[in-house]
């Protein structure tokens, strides 16, 4: 395991995991721990040989937000802004990624890191995880993306109960509002190992076509991305694991494919 900063990474298969290691801040994101993270994302996206990425915590606690007695003197002068060649870990601006990132949370997931899980694709989630989007109890916004994905995961009524309150919730309610997949009793790391290990025997070119249309059709509307399917298709056809595809089934074993 490799550390760089307060971010650890390390290569297991196809799996990159990707660890938030700032445990005696209760991995509150500084603008070093931001930056490291996007670094770790942008690696993970460029490597070929990687299929999946799981973002962790070491430590109790996933994050207890934004450590806003360092980041508020740089807020105004965007901290948050992301070169752009660099991946953006919260999605909402600079270089989107392309391929799946699951999230494994337990103890305190609050502001950034409920926006950081809404940007991920799976979210495991331990049951002593709290969770709270208390931004408008500091006197600023969620300006992470939970103003929007929050509202599209919950339904409006339910998100505004926790992004107008600061309220806390559990990781039932959060299952509840679809803001995750699954509860575990165990420390949730290796249930997503588990996920990110079957999502790499699958095809990695149709993985990573079956979420740009997912993408396409939460950002843009059903029209667009409808408008787009056969863009992802086509290529799709062509290429040589489709044809490894038809002929494990026809020989009845596992596919091997190579994103090819």
């Amino acid at each position: 395991m490799q550390h760089q900063g307060n971010v650890s990474h390390e290569i297991r298969g196809q799996v990159m995991l990707i660890g938030l290691d700032r445990a005696e801040k209760r991995n509150a994101f500084d603008s070093q721990m931001i930056h490291e993270l996007s670094l770790a994302l942008t690696e993970y996206e460029n490597h070929p040989g990687l299929r999946c990425a799981v973002i962790f915590a070491h430590g109790e606690h996933f994050t207890a937000g934004l450590d806003l007695a360092e980041l508020q003197p740089k807020l105004a002068s965007g901290v948050f802004d992301f070169a752009e060649n660099q991946i953006n870990p919260w999605g909402t601006g600079a270089r989107k990624r392309a391929k799946p990132v699951i999230a494994a949370v337990q103890g305190y997931c609050f502001t950034a890191g409920i926006e950081l899980m809404l940007n991920a694709d799976l979210v495991i989630a331990q049951d002593n995880c709290q969770f709270a989007q208390m931004e408008v109890q500091r006197g600023i916004l969620p300006f992470g993306g939970a103003t929007v994905r929050f509202v599209q995961a919950a339904g409006w009524a339910k998100a505004m109960r926790f992004l107008l309150t600061g309220e806390r919730f559990s990781a039932q309610a959060a299952l509840e509002m679809n803001l995750i997949n699954e509860i575990t009793e165990a420390p949730p790391l290796s249930r997503a190992i588990e996920l990110a290990e079957q999502i790499c025997r699958a095809a990695p070119l149709a993985v990573q076509a079956t979420l740009a249309s997912a993408q396409e059709g939460v950002m843009q509307g059903p029209e667009a991305a409808f408008a787009r399917l056969q863009q992802h298709l086509q290529p799709l056809l062509r290429s040589e694991d489709a044809q490894e595809g038809v002929m494990a089934m026809l020989q009845r074993r596992d596919p091997k494919f190579q994103g090819k």
